[in-house]
């Protein structure tokens, strides 16, 4: 079962890293037309919030699955 759901925070971890990365990009070209970033610029930060909280989850499951195969 654990397993499992490492794997599931796995793809969150994965999809994360896309969704900051494609907004980061989305930023640059707004950026290099001269529009406003400021919503934009938000939403990354959001994201990158989101992304910790993924990536702690991840590693609270490897902690747990560690601590069972000890």
């Amino acid at each position: 079962m654990l397993i499992d759901h490492l794997a599931q925070a796995e793809a969150h971890v994965a999809l994360g890293l896309e969704h900051i990365e494609k907004q980061r990009r989305l930023i640059s070209q707004l950026m290099s037309h001269g529009t406003n970033t400021a919503d934009a610029r938000a939403l990354l930060e959001q994201l990158e919030e989101i992304q910790a909280l993924h990536e702690a989850d991840r590693d609270r499951i490897r902690r747990e699955l560690d601590a069972h195969t000890d």
